[in-house]
């Protein structure tokens, strides 16, 4: 029988966020790329086998997003039934215009962390960036100021696993701010519940909205089709210098190829997608103090990529997250506008529409008899019953023809 671990991997509900790697430690189990073109955890040493292994296994089935979520929103905070718990809503952008211009979205993210930095807030942040030996790849960096926090800024559409070190980061003793994607941020916020003594630590905990983790052979196809290959690229981001930005492959030559958002995450990118995102209730940050977005105009319920000035979608979930923005507020870092919250459909519809659709996906791998993640306090049945018989009944047919095979998917 398959050991807890390689039992989320096989039924294709590993998020990748490498939370057991630090659980274990990385003698036992290590994440690796698959051939699959995720991050994926391999046990190198049976888990029966650490002295701790009862413990080690009970906290793995209550912390890994795989196996399931649960929401406990703060009590004086609204929770809205699509959007989650919601301190505040607005929209903004960096008052910086290097770092509006450098953040995928109006660089709200960036400006926060910078804020923090450079109040003292925090000692440091946690955020990912492209790694430099493998310009496809991730790795997680640690920034003291604003220098380097743009040096990570822009988003980074493939694998990560920025918990695996997850207790490198405490035992430094000092504070830092977190950014993840949402099911990072759960992951984090899981592993505090059964720490309680390392919240003091987390200034603060940040994500993104996320529509899913491409597999690294979907950036392959990518720079096919900008008419080069792996080895010909010295840097590749994904977005970012401008809003949308471009996916952009430099030469180690200094040559550049292009190609615009829609292009490369609508046709490219989002067609190699993990399952496990296509299961996901949370593509929102509901775990997080505060998510950031883009803020798309549109029209006709349509978002539009057309190059513009950045402008970010601003959700603060917590007290605290609400906190941390007004700081950067006050001290002129950013600039933004209440926004209601029945305008976030319009910026963000994919967002709703898979968060309504997610209780039939769910339904699906019942009826197929396959594990499904547990989770609790994000409104999936409230949500479902906007949507009628039709659209559900169409939605499980598909997601039971997707479903995929066991081996380290």
């Amino acid at each position: 029988m398959s050991d807890c671990v390689t039992q989320v991997v096989e039924a294709g509900l590993c998020t990748g966020c490498g939370l057991c790697e630090n659980l274990f430690g990385a003698g036992q189990v290590q994440m690796q790329m698959a051939a699959s073109g995720y991050l994926r955890p391999v046990v190198l040493v049976p888990l029966s086998k650490s002295p701790q292994a009862a413990s080690q296994q009970a906290e793995f089935e209550r912390t890994c997003p795989g196996r399931g979520l649960r929401l406990e929103p703060e009590q004086d905070v609204p929770v809205h039934e699509a959007w989650g718990p919601l301190k505040s809503v607005s929209t903004g952008w960096a008052t910086d215009p290097a770092t509006r211009y450098q953040g995928s979205s109006g660089g709200v993210l960036s400006a926060l962390l910078a804020d923090l930095l450079e109040s003292g807030q925090a000692d440091f942040v946690a955020h990912i960036e492209a790694d430099a030996q493998h310009p496809l790849r991730n790795q997680l960096r640690l920034s003291r100021n604003r220098a380097e926090v743009l040096q990570g800024a822009g988003s980074r559409y493939g694998p990560s696993a920025p918990l695996k070190q997850l207790d490198a980061l405490f035992a430094t003793g000092q504070r830092f701010a977190f950014v993840g994607k949402p099911c990072d941020a759960a992951a984090l916020r899981a592993h505090l519940r059964e720490h309680p003594q390392r919240a003091a630590q987390v200034v603060g905990i940040f994500a993104f909205m996320c529509a899913g983790v491409p597999s690294e052979h979907g950036s392959v196809a990518l720079l096919q089709r900008l008419g080069t290959q792996l080895d010909q690229v010295a840097r590749f981001s994904y977005r970012g210098n401008g809003w949308p930005g471009m996916a952009t492959a430099t030469g180690f030559d200094g040559a550049k190829h292009e190609m615009d958002y829609s292009s490369s995450w609508g046709q490219v990118l989002n067609r190699h997608l993990q399952f496990r995102c296509k299961v996901c209730p949370d593509g929102t940050g509901e775990f997080a103090d505060v998510v950031c977005a883009d803020a798309w105009y549109g029209a006709d319920g349509y978002p539009e990529f057309a190059e513009r000035d950045g402008r970010s979608l601003i959700l603060a979930r917590t007290a605290r997250g609400q906190e941390l923005l007004q700081s950067a507020l006050t001290r002129g870092g950013i600039e933004s506008a209440p926004c209601d919250a029945a305008e976030i459909a319009k910026m963000q519809p994919y967002q709703l529409a898979r968060k309504r659709l997610l209780a039939g996906r769910l339904l699906a791998l019942a009826l197929a008899g396959r594990q499904r993640p547990r989770y609790q306090g994000l409104r999936l049945w409230a949500n479902a019953k906007r949507l009628g018989l039709v659209e559900h009944l169409r939605n499980i047919k598909g997601t039971l023809a997707r479903l995929p095979g066991s081996g380290g998917i």
